[in-house]
């Protein structure tokens, strides 16, 4: 019996100590971030976040959780103030809904080009927007994450050069009060058309044309039922990298400047992927006979930013269009 006792004792001590060493092995473990994200794992952005996962892998678990399969989309802000959720690819429309200042950041013709919208995110006016952002919701703007640009893709073979051109046209825009507004600061009338139907509606002419990023065009052969690409890129399309404040706030500083890093060479390596791709879907059109230039995109800028500011201004904070807008 003593013999029993003794080993039932010793047996009961070392899984105590097993037990008691729980606590300090998941310690010594590395953070998991759930990200969660719209686009698919063949998107090149899927890419890019494999590449910046690999960067952080001494750091961080990177469980990813593409195509909104664990949260849908337009959910992931609310996911995260909930704890719900640790990094995601967030859309800054979702900001604008409980921040109406970050409406400026969804505005047409805010940024030039994607080197211009990199820069504004490092400027002190776009450290002022990350700042709203974290004071206001809990989350900690990393990087923006570039995904190209939108242009005028029309059927109509007519020069436009300026928004006067564009009068008249019926432009695809996608459903939502968002959309149509900027179909009418190019100045189109908008007519709302599903994704799915848009190919027939341009080819029995329910619209005379529609606005897209020139690879999704490619990819959906909208240059079949079409004629003339207008390079307006009246947006740059982003969103942004964004973790929860409590996971940011507890980093060390060289881990966050580690982190910083690596999501800034990410989104570089993202941008150039993103450019030349259009480069060269921009070269198929041209051999298949399609004419493709830019109009005057400074006329475009200031018909469109007039538009925005009487609509939207009085939320933007003070002076900061024109700090935007003097960024070189």
């Amino acid at each position: 019996m003593s013999q029993v006792t003794r080993r039932s004792l010793m047996a009961a001590g070392a899984s105590a100590l097993a037990l008691g060493a729980v606590p300090v092995a998941y310690a010594q473990g590395k953070q998991k971030l759930r990200f969660s994200c719209a686009f698919t794992e063949t998107d090149l952005r899927a890419e890019a976040y494999k590449g910046f996962a690999a960067s952080i892998k001494d750091d961080f678990d990177f469980e990813p959780y593409w195509g909104n399969t664990l949260f849908k989309q337009g959910t992931e802000l609310v996911a995260l103030q909930r704890d719900n959720l640790d990094l995601c690819n967030l859309a800054p429309a979702d900001i604008s809904k409980q921040i109406p200042a970050w409406s400026l950041m969804t505005a047409a013709f805010l940024f030039r080009d994607a080197d211009h919208m990199k820069k504004t995110f490092k400027s002190d006016v776009g450290k002022e927007f990350i700042k709203l952002a974290k004071d206001q919701l809990g989350i900690q703007i990393i990087t923006p994450v570039y995904f190209g640009s939108r242009s005028v893709n029309l059927k109509p073979d007519k020069q436009i050069k300026t928004p006067a051109d564009m009068a008249g046209i019926k432009l695809r825009m996608p459903p939502g009060e968002f959309w149509q507004f900027l179909g009418e600061s190019l100045g189109a009338n908008p007519t709302p058309v599903a994704y799915a139907e848009l190919y027939t509606a341009l080819q029995t002419g329910t619209v005379d044309g529609q606005d897209n990023p020139v690879v999704a065009s490619k990819l959906m052969k909208f240059d079949e039922v079409t004629t003339q690409f207008v390079l307006t890129k009246h947006v740059i399309a982003y969103d942004v990298m964004a973790i929860r404040s409590k996971i940011w706030d507890a980093m060390k500083p060289e881990q966050q400047a580690k982190f910083q890093a690596a999501a800034d060479k990410m989104a570089d390596e993202n941008i150039k992927r993103f450019d030349a791709q259009e480069v060269e879907t921009l070269e198929y059109f041209k051999k298949e006979g399609k004419k493709v230039y830019t109009p005057d995109v400074t006329a475009f800028r200031t018909f469109a930013q007039k538009r925005y500011v009487d609509k939207y201004g009085n939320d933007w904070p003070k002076g900061a269009l024109e700090r935007i807008n003097a960024i070189q």
